[in-house]
């Protein structure tokens, strides 16, 4: 047997404001659920209503407390599944170890494939998240992964500025090939920064920018930001070469305290992120504007549930959608 009828969403303790959203979105009502930690660090979950049958939604990010947030999404899993829930959707809108992708120095884990078969082993049928740090993470999955992209959220963003003489900038190589989606999307050309970085202490160089930027408002795209500084020594460099105004980009808004100051003493006139995590550090700044995509998910769920295509999801953003 399985529920075909209301749609049950579920919040972990930081996926509370998001699902919130998803839900005001869908017309339904968040379903009733308990988180504790005990004070020795253990947590404590539990599904306020009957799962039987149904097909729930969990919403968790593992984002700025990730290792919290992972385990907590492990026990939520298992809770469902020994609930009899007939399936489990795990949401995670930001999923942090995605940066955690591969072997590249020796006695290493590969964290994100780690975490992955933990959640499908815990219960997982189904996971949902957004602009993954390293897309072919979807392959170490063995359940259906549906992989969102922030880019048409942001893109009517910033079509909605209506800015002149746009060029869209990649911080690096390594993301230049999605800056180009975004360059396509606004019809304007690109620019790459000459990125290096020497160790893991989250500072990186920029050497050179590769195209002309003189006179032109740039648009720095990336998917996400810890202490703001490839951003800043970005926008220096931009400025050096002649930009005229420097718009800022995040699919995931994690800029710590230190990093919202880098941002605040820039050339960056305006930072535009989305609330995949939420961020009481962002509060501190007036040039950052969080867009939602709480109602991109949401309509990716409804699709889910109705057994639907995601497929207009990743070329469009649906009508009441529309952060403008």
């Amino acid at each position: 047997m399985r529920d075909d009828g209301e749609i049950s969403i579920f919040a972990g303790s930081t996926g509370k404001g998001f699902a919130e959203k998803m839900c005001s979105y869908l017309g339904t009502s968040l379903a009733k659920s308990e988180v504790i930690t005990f004070s020795e660090g253990n947590t404590y979950v539990k599904a306020g209503e009957t799962v039987r049958d149904k097909d729930v939604y969990l919403v968790q990010p593992i984002g700025l407390d990730p290792n919290n947030e992972f385990v907590e999404i492990l026990f939520w899993m298992d809770a469902f599944k020994r609930a009899s829930a007939n399936s489990v959707t795990a949401i995670i809108p930001y999923f942090s170890y995605a940066k955690a992708d591969k072997k590249d120095e020796p006695r290493v884990s590969i964290r994100a494939r780690v975490c992955a078969e933990c959640i499908e082993l815990a219960g997982a049928d189904r996971i949902v998240t957004m602009d993954l740090h390293s897309p072919q993470i979807q392959g170490f999955f063995k359940k259906p992964v549906d992989h969102l992209f922030a880019l048409p959220v942001i893109c009517e963003y910033i079509k909605g500025l209506k800015l002149e003489n746009m060029i869209v900038v990649s911080p690096d190589a390594g993301f230049a090939k999605q800056a180009r989606k975004y360059a396509d999307y606004l019809g304007v050309s690109v620019a790459i920064g000459d990125k290096t970085r020497k160790a893991h202490d989250e500072k990186a160089e920029i050497l050179e920018i590769i195209g002309d930027v003189k006179d032109k408002t740039a648009v720095i795209v990336d998917d996400f930001s810890l202490t703001g500084g490839t951003l800043a020594n970005l926008a220096k460099a931009l400025k050096e070469k002649g930009a005229n105004r420097i718009i800022a980009c995040l699919s995931h808004t994690l800029l710590n305290e230190q990093g919202v100051r880098k941002i605040e003493e820039s050339p960056i006139e305006l930072l535009v992120g989305t609330d995949t995590v939420c961020n009481s550090a962002l509060t501190a700044s007036s040039k950052i504007r969080i867009v939602s995509v709480a109602p991109l998910f949401a309509e990716a769920i409804q699709r889910i549930h109705s057994r639907e295509s995601l497929s207009p999801l990743f070329s469009h953003v649906p009508e009441k959608c529309n952060n403008k």
